[in-house]
């Protein structure tokens, strides 16, 4: 079919003229398991199956450690990102500056974190359209805002929620509101905020009695970090288990507090950078998404997606995927070493994963229902690009199967350049699916 572009036509923001595509009909591609599962961006295709095992992790150093950022250009006027067959996409938005985390409130409006801006923008759109019909500045003034979130549940929530960098803010909220009807009011003070990474997620348990924050780590592997103050021992008897201290303290964690913000502690620790934090509708499993550390070469380590468990540690810094040590902490903690958590699902080295969202609607095929999709923004420490594309993450009864599939591809223009990063996912009423791009500022619409 021919695309909008193809024949010569420019998309615009928020107009009736939008790029898009129907992918044809194609063969199902088998599953990549072993060496040829960690691939890179030439492999990407929809359809692709990964499934990375523990057993398959080669040797820290066995290939050098590079740094290969991406050169980010304008999108090519004939470029439209490729899905699955049957499905079709369309350039939902643009213009936009930066969006990051995508949520949909319960009345179907889209709110949008431009996180480099400060601000959130509410985007309304009707079912079945392929635009947005209202564009709306919902708070601005905000410092490096990601997560979203509405309580209570349901149809009627009475507070939009903002994880900001260094804090936990709230608005009162009606449905429909196009703007806050009122300043924000801090919930959450002090999360760390000094160095590292600065996205924090916000979810709320499935029983509204917990807010979780992800707070990331604060460094890449915690090098030089002297021990605590008052020994190791001491330590680890006050806190609960892996958890770091000095300027890591409460970092590479997900931590937990009432909704008005008070009863603050440590749900999971050893989580280097839960940069998509979502809770299984099916269930009320708290999940992650992580991006892992950088340095012991392309293929280490994995970034991954996991269910959370309360009081679990997962690593970081002194192992990754289970009692594998890090080489930079040698012998620095044998204590931990089997009280790994391994993660669910291993993604491919350097993704960069983003917002994670449960699919519940109904425009796609049954079999797409209680899955997950995953937007990965990109690797820079890697010789061969991977990331930059849209995967699906396979439940099998509740329970993620390992496997991760290729959904939406394309970015990557060639090892030199990209002109999308993807950043937000995220399943509009009408059942779509909506991708952020924080590269050239859009927003994609995949639908059936």
């Amino acid at each position: 079919m021919a695309t909008l572009h193809s024949l010569g036509l420019t998309a615009v923001a928020f107009s009736s003229v939008v790029a898009c595509t129907i992918a044809p009909a194609t063969a199902q591609s088998p599953t990549l398991v072993g060496q040829r599962a960690f691939g890179d961006w030439r492999l990407d295709s929809p359809g692709t199956s990964r499934l990375l095992r523990p057993q398959d992790l080669p040797k820290p150093g066995a290939t050098p450690s590079v740094a290969n950022g991406p050169r980010v250009v304008s999108r090519p006027r004939a470029a439209v990102p490729q899905v699955p067959a049957g499905f079709r996409i369309d350039l939902f938005a643009e213009g936009l500056s930066g969006p990051r985390i995508l949520r949909v409130a319960p009345n179907g409006d889209i709110f949008v974190a431009e996180t480099g801006a400060g601000r959130i923008r509410v985007l309304r759109a009707p079912a079945g359209a392929t635009q947005p019909v209202r564009n709306a500045v919902y708070a601005s003034g905000l410092k490096q805002p990601f997560g979203i979130a509405f309580f209570p549940d349901g149809d009627d929530p009475k507070w939009v929620y903002v994880a900001n960098t260094d804090s936990v803010v709230r608005f009162p909220y009606r449905s429909g509101d196009l703007e806050a009807a009122g300043l924000p009011e801090t919930v959450v003070a002090d999360l760390p905020d000094h160095s590292g990474h600065s996205t924090r997620d916000i979810a709320f348990t499935s029983d509204g009695k917990r807010m979780l924050v992800s707070v990331g780590s604060a460094s890449n592997a915690a090098e030089g970090m002297a021990p605590p103050s008052g020994g190791l021992a001491a330590w680890s008897s006050r806190h609960p288990l892996g958890a770091s201290w000095g300027l890591e303290t409460d970092r590479a964690d997900v931590l937990a507090f009432d909704p008005d913000g008070k009863n603050r502690r440590v749900f999971a620790t050893g989580i280097r950078n839960c940069s998509g934090l979502a809770v299984q509708p099916m269930n009320g499993a708290v999940w992650c998404a992580t991006n892992e550390r950088d340095g012991l070469g392309d293929d280490l380590v994995p970034d991954y997606v996991t269910r959370v468990r309360e009081g679990a540690f997962y690593g970081w810094p002194w192992y990754f995927i289970g009692s594998n040590e890090d080489p930079r902490h040698k012998g620095e903690r044998p204590d931990l070493s089997d009280s790994v958590t391994v993660p669910d699902v291993l993604l491919q080295p350097h993704s960069a994963p983003l917002e994670l969202a449960f699919y519940r609607g109904d425009a796609f095929p049954p079999e797409f229902r209680g899955d997950a999709f995953l937007a990965l923004h990109g690797s820079w420490n890697r010789s061969r690009r991977t990331g930059y594309k849209i995967v699906r993450i396979r439940i099998k009864d509740g329970v993620p199967t390992g496997e991760y599939q290729d959904f939406v591809t394309g970015f990557v223009i060639d090892e030199g350049a990209v002109w999308g990063r993807p950043v937000g996912v995220a399943v509009a009423h009408d059942g779509a699916l909506l991708v952020s791009d924080d590269g050239n500022g859009t927003i994609w619409r995949v639908s059936r």
